[in-house]
């Protein structure tokens, strides 16, 4: 039988009840119907192609971004000003033989919803609000991007109406971005400015493509999604990577925690959905605007379906032999995207209003029967849960509450079989990410 051996002699308080009930209403609070009024509003605009018309007002990119903005002010002005609402812009100097043929403007639209405890530690969600044709840099042509991307702008304006409903701890960026179809340049944009502003992100949440159930092969699933996670930061320094080779941590690092974290909130609050972690940085040969915060440090993970079909992306709207061609509303699956976005709106909650994770965390046991923790204790937490699992175990298999104390030892539990983590708690029982040991008395 394991026992535990705390290193500080106090009484260990009573673990936080149970899943705040909160959760699950916000899991179920975005109605199909809604996610569909906005794709469809999104899809009459034409096309959305990042260099298409931003003078009028029924048709190109300038409309549509110029909609989302008013639509976010809207849900601004409901809840008394909760939001800041306006653009994120930055001009790109186009090239010949490019996807950016001319000089550009890139154009995020983003929301902010300021915490009242931590307001300098953020979580994002976004989706790109743009869309594309056949031909890359075919700005004229019906693109109607309807599930590329307007699923995933959907789950950002949706979970924006839902959750300004609500007060959080830390802040929260609801961002549409522009540019993602011509090189994620929206997410470079965006990423860009955080990092100037000093922001403190845990998390971002990247929507690309989530509102089809049928893939290309006939398959059809409307219950399971794919988490797509880089392994460790790109940013890592050298003696970080010389620490993991004798500590482990390989595929540990912060976006890979965030892909856990979303996957537990998502089988906590809609336990019929079946996530799936991808351990892959995103799809073979492909990309996101979630590497570009990636590439600045940050956490960032991709959600997306499960079975795509390539007929409906990047396609002028047509039929050919018989097999229609188009990402068009019709063929979308919204009661699909809107569990989706619900899981984004849930994880976004519990992530801003639990505490900050804690940090320093330090890991010692070689030559012993023991394995040692200890970190800093983070703020507002009031307990601190440690994880464990096998190292071959995608997901942490084992946990123990353990108070308040900052030091633990765990008698009976091999270091070298086994791979650690501390996260924080608050006091509605919100946990952070998980903090993976970095620091250790390693031999």
């Amino acid at each position: 039988m394991l026992t535990f051996i705390f290193a500080l002699a106090l009484q260990t308080p009573a673990p936080p009840a149970g899943s705040d009930p909160r959760l699950h209403d916000i899991a179920r609070g975005i109605p199909p119907a809604a996610m569909e009024v906005t794709v469809r509003k999104l899809v009459s605009f034409g096309t959305r192609h990042t260099m298409s018309d931003t003078v009028s007002t029924t048709r190109g990119i300038g409309a549509a971004r110029r909609w989302i903005k008013t639509e976010l002010d809207r849900i601004a002005a409901d809840c008394g000003g909760c939001l800041e609402v306006g653009y994120d812009r930055g001009t790109l100097k186009g090239a010949p033989n490019t996807r950016v043929t001319r000089d550009v403007e890139i154009v995020n639209v983003i929301a902010i919803q300021r915490g009242k405890v931590h307001p300098d530690r953020y979580v994002l969600v976004t989706g790109h609000y743009d869309s594309r044709a056949t031909d890359p840099n075919d700005a004229t042509s019906d693109a109607p991007g309807a599930v590329d991307d307007g699923s995933g702008t959907a789950a950002v304006i949706e979970a924006a109406r839902l959750l300004s409903k609500y007060t959080f701890d830390k802040t929260i960026v609801y961002g549409a971005l522009a540019g993602e179809e011509q090189g994620l340049l929206g997410g470079q944009q965006l990423a860009k400015t955080a990092k100037e502003k000093g922001w403190v992100i845990e998390g971002v949440l990247n929507n690309d493509i989530i509102g089809n159930s049928e893939g290309i092969g006939g398959q059809v699933d409307n219950l399971t999604f794919r988490i797509f996670s880089e392994p460790v930061a790109v940013t890592d320094t050298e003696e970080e990577r010389r620490t993991r080779r004798v500590t482990g941590g390989e595929i540990d690092g912060p976006s890979r925690q965030l892909a856990r974290y979303t996957h537990g909130i998502a089988r906590l609050v809609l336990p019929q959905m079946r996530p799936k972690l991808v351990y892959r940085l995103d799809r073979f040969g492909r990309g996101g605007d979630h590497r570009a915060f990636n590439d600045q440090g940050f956490a960032a993970v991709r959600i997306t379906e499960a079975f795509e079909n390539y007929n409906r992306q990047h396609q002028n709207v047509r039929t050919e032999k018989g097999i229609a061609y188009g990402d068009v509303p019709d063929r979308a699956d919204f009661p699909y995207a809107a569990r989706i976005a619900g899981i984004n709106a849930a994880t976004l909650a519990a992530l801003a209003w639990a505490p900050p994770p804690p940090t320093a965390v330090r890991l010692r046991g070689g030559v012993s029967a023991s394995t040692a923790l200890s970190w800093q204790p983070a703020p507002g937490a009031t307990g601190y849960r440690i994880y464990w699992r096998d190292t071959t175990e995608p997901l942490w298999t084992n946990s123990r509450w353990v108070g308040t104390v900052t030091q633990v030892s765990l008698d009976g539990i091999l270091i070298d079989d086994h791979l650690f983590g501390v996260a924080s708690v608050g006091p509605n029982g919100h946990e952070s990410l998980v903090t993976f040991p970095t620091i250790g008395g390693a031999r």
